[in-house]
């Protein structure tokens, strides 16, 4: 039963933050009529460096921000690659207290690994025509005045109006901030984990108290709460309590044999797991010095904590592609490296 809550909250956290951080980006959006995104997407080899850099940001909020910006067409596949190789989830903490020199170097290489292989993604896919992100066509910017994002003037006069969805998106962002506050959802503890969510959650209460009704009725409601949000809880929560009960009656500690080839194979077979725990061991056995670098690299690159997850709700082919390309990218990388003697 306290696994059912724990991954029941654990969904609630991951929703409501790429709930709130999508209604972030399509306000900026629409507030610069796309300005940002044009900067952003007039090269790619800004997305891979601002991608690769949420990424080595320890756990999976940058992860999550990239997934949400590639569902609105604002980065390329080859950026999502970048982002989910160079995260290692919340092993980025572990790994900081217990090998902070390795992690630093770990880190580093992942970043540089993470834009070359946005890079080469891009570049077969373009040659190949594949996997062109689907837009949401639902969310293009419009440029009459329905669609101002900051109506002076008008704010008091449009809560006196009474939307129902207003109050309800309302009601339901101010019970999101106080549940992660006292602990309830999210981290425990205080730390910056926390600090991101409130501060963007904050901002999403700014944005659904202020826009006008039709912003809010067409953009907020009607596309990312009524479409989008439904779909990533439920594939989140499904997903979270399927590798819970593998990883718990698989006992996947054992797999772990002395052929350091067959452990480098399940090391990266098991960071397909979209879940951070099962790459905790292989972060323990290598403080110990039970394993090589090697492996402990392939792992990383391969893993992507939770970072995937709401991919699942957008593309399934896209989530596969991504989690193959990692795959046999860290089984190269840590190959090489092992015969090397890494």
């Amino acid at each position: 039963m306290n696994m059912i809550i724990e991954t029941f909250n654990q969904t609630l956290m991951i929703t409501g933050f790429v709930f709130v951080m999508m209604l972030v980006i399509e306000y900026v959006n629409v507030l610069t009529s796309g300005a940002w995104q044009q900067q952003l997407t007039r090269t790619r080899w800004r997305q891979y460096l601002f991608a690769a850099f949420l990424g080595v940001t320890p756990g999976c909020l940058g992860a999550f921000i990239v997934v949400a910006m590639y569902s609105h067409r604002m980065l390329s596949l080859g950026a999502v690659v970048a982002a989910m190789l160079a995260t290692s989830g919340d092993e980025t903490f572990v790994m900081l207290a217990m090998i902070p020199k390795e992690a630093l170097i770990l880190t580093g290489i992942l970043f540089i690994l993470g834009v070359a292989a946005g890079f080469l993604t891009d570049a077969v896919a373009g040659r190949l025509g594949l996997l062109k992100s689907e837009p949401c066509g639902e969310l293009a910017v419009h440029v009459e005045e329905a669609c101002q994002c900051f109506p002076r003037g008008r704010i008091l006069a449009q809560w006196k109006s009474f939307s129902p969805f207003r109050t309800i998106l309302t009601l339901v962002l101010t019970l999101f901030v106080l549940s992660t506050t006292i602990g309830q959802i999210g981290p425990p503890e205080w730390n910056w984990v926390r600090i991101s969510i409130l501060l963007v959650s904050g901002l999403a209460l700014f944005i659904v108290a202020t826009v006008p009704d039709h912003f809010l009725e067409e953009h907020l409601w009607n596309h990312v709460a009524r479409k989008h949000v439904p779909r990533i809880f439920l594939w989140t929560l499904g997903t979270l309590l399927v590798m819970q009960f593998l990883v718990e009656q698989l006992h996947l500690e054992g797999l772990i044999q002395d052929n350091l080839w067959a452990v480098l194979g399940v090391a990266s077979l098991i960071g397909l797991i979209p879940e951070s725990g099962p790459h905790l061991m292989f972060v323990v056995l290598f403080a110990k010095g039970t394993i090589p670098f090697s492996i402990l690299l392939a792992s990383s690159i391969v893993q992507d904590g939770h970072g995937m997850l709401p991919m699942l709700a957008h593309s399934r082919r896209a989530f596969v592609v991504v989690k193959l390309i990692n795959l046999a990218l860290g089984l190269a990388v840590g190959g090489v490296l092992m015969m090397l003697g890494r």
